[in-house]
């Protein structure tokens, strides 16, 4: 099945008969049950919550969740409830995690424990599909949540991540705009000057199975109408499939700005693990960490 629409995730997942476990690290708050439940009835998932086991069933009584379709873990500790959960991954006991009610800080430190963690790469991403009104396709969007200011190494991991996610989603060569304020490769800009190192890497083979592009403004990178007006030729332009920003800052603002304006509907989580991690926000919809839920079961 082709993946045009985050909706199609769904279906793909539902269609699977061997489900992906999701633990969820202290899983005390409502969002989280309630977006698991929906999960698990749906047909996505089978899933594990780690937390005060007291206080999990009485927010499922409380909102008509069936404490029966979950897996309960009880650990009453937040920071204890995060590690038994990345425990669980590292023993192959769960597929995907999923931060619950414990804080970001203390969720990091369980993933990123060097004896006792699940970090399988030398950089964790954070990486989003976007399926906004305006385009004609879903977008792969990074990094907008983990790493203030890439370096080249960081940028070509990124890379990485886009491609292995937008191939998931049935992309057979993503095409991939590096962001920048111009296309013109300024020596005082640097993300232009790091755009144009790692395209020319990619034509070389160097960075294999995508068609990079940069340094790419994002105008020309999601409007042909733009791009032809620039005259800027390329496949990429006006059809990417993956954007690559410079830094948090300019991928945060995009970010923000198609959920909170655009009424984009997105998925997101961190790559460079073990396995995919959900890293919800507080400011998240249920629909968007269900969303998340799935594309994380996807990429499992």
């Amino acid at each position: 099945m082709k993946i045009e629409k985050i909706s199609d995730i769904h279906e793909v997942l539902k269609e699977n008969t061997t489900k992906k476990r999701l633990v969820v690290a202290y899983a005390n708050d409502s969002h989280s049950i309630e977006a698991v439940s929906l999960a698990v009835k749906a047909g996505l998932v089978e899933g594990i919550l780690v937390g005060d086991s007291e206080i999990i069933r009485q927010v499922c009584a409380e909102n008509d969740y069936d404490p029966s379709s979950f897996k309960i873990v009880h650990e009453p500790n937040d920071v204890k409830a995060a590690e038994a959960a990345v425990a669980m991954i590292r023993n192959g006991e769960a597929d995907v995690l999923m931060k619950g009610l414990v804080s970001t800080d203390k969720y990091m430190r369980a993933i990123l424990n060097k004896e006792k963690g699940i970090v399988s790469e030398k950089v964790l991403s954070h990486v989003t599909v976007m399926e906004c009104p305006a385009y004609h396709k879903l977008l792969v969007v990074s990094d907008v949540a983990i790493i203030p200011c890439p370096d080249l190494d960081q940028k070509k991991a990124i890379i990485k991540y886009v491609t292995k996610t937008a191939v998931r989603l049935g992309v057979e060569k993503p095409k991939i705009a590096l962001i920048t304020p111009t296309e013109q490769v300024l020596p005082k800009v640097q993300s232009t000057v790091e755009a144009a190192i790692l395209a020319k890497m990619n034509e070389r083979g160097q960075i294999p199975g995508a068609i990079i592009e940069g340094p790419m403004a994002l105008d020309v990178a999601i409007d042909k109408e733009a791009a032809d007006i620039k005259k800027i030729y390329s496949p990429v332009a006006g059809d990417a499939d993956c954007l690559v920003f410079p830094n948090l800052e300019a991928g945060n603002v995009f970010y923000k700005t198609n959920t909170k304006l655009g009424n984009a509907k997105l998925g997101a989580m961190l790559m460079g693990a073990k396995v995919p991690c959900v890293l919800s926000s507080r400011g998240d919809s249920v629909e968007t960490k269900l969303n998340s839920i799935a594309l994380a079961a996807l990429i499992a």
